[in-house]
């Protein structure tokens, strides 16, 4: 029955997408312009590109920048938001700081982050994680304050020490919130990343399409763009499992009121 359920789900969310490429591929067959070549060129190249040595030239280093920057960011973020929640003081003087770093796009610091850091991957890591790391620390931030402070009293009644509050009662209670700003940084993360790979490095998904689109090989630059939109799907798809499994203590109250309504 879960199969079943599971191939029903699986339909329901690809259906679209199966007939938008349907559409494209049978509506741009007869087209003659350069600068939107059918879909069966685009494949080809698709094919000739990420299906050979082009995968470990581009696409591993992306990737591999992209995980080591969010790392750096997920680490960061929830350490300090942890930290301010636990010094509303600190976060008090911290706030217009955080709120200045912020509003500042990642992509308007990636001179200043390359000059720091260098033009070679640690450059590349180093502006994905400042990009990503503004949502997952406010987020937890918020998180942990946004717990019934009545929580912190009954454990300092009990005596909780310190470490045993935090991971059993501050990073549970804020981590559906910190989830959502993971998500974001994720997204974030993967624009990040294409940004800077286009900006000066000699590698990466970002190169290999500015570089396409600069020597006029339009076909290989849509499959770079097509690899990328694929990429952050399968991101998206692969970080809803682990969020479910993150929150798999939370009761389905959506889904509880639902069937109660349903009954009623």
């Amino acid at each position: 029955m879960r199969i079943l359920s599971g191939f029903r789900l699986l339909a329901w969310e690809l259906w679209l997408p199966i007939l938008l490429v349907t559409v494209w591929y049978f509506g741009s067959a007869s087209s003659k312009s350069p600068y939107f070549p059918p879909l069966s060129r685009i494949w080809k190249a698709f094919v000739d590109n990420w299906f050979g040595p082009g995968f470990t030239q581009d696409v591993v280093p992306s990737l591999t920048n992209l995980a080591a920057g969010l790392t750096i960011a997920l680490v960061i973020g929830i350490v300090a938001g942890l930290a301010l929640a636990l010094f509303p003081l600190a976060a008090e003087i911290a706030d217009p700081f955080l709120q200045f770093f912020r509003a500042i796009p990642a992509l308007a610091v990636l001179p200043a982050l390359f000059i720091v850091f260098g033009t070679g991957p640690s450059g590349n890591i180093a502006a994905i994680a400042f990009g990503a790391v503004w949502p997952i620390l406010l987020n937890a931030l918020d998180g942990i304050r946004s717990i019934d402070p009545s929580i912190r009293l009954v454990a300092r009644s009990y005596r909780i020490r310190t470490p045993l509050l935090i991971s059993r009662v501050l990073l549970p209670g804020a981590m559906p919130q910190i989830t959502v700003g993971i998500r974001t940084s994720l997204a974030i993360g993967v624009v990040i990343m294409v940004g800077s790979e286009m900006y000066v490095s000699t590698a990466g998904i970002g190169h290999f399409v500015i570089v396409a689109q600069q020597t006029f090989a339009i076909a290989d630059m849509w499959s770079g763009i097509l690899l990328l939109g694929i990429i952050g799907y399968i991101l998206n798809v692969g970080y809803g499992v682990i969020e479910r499994w993150l929150l798999r203590w939370q009761p389905r109250t959506h889904g509880a009121l639902v069937a109660k309504g349903a009954q009623s």
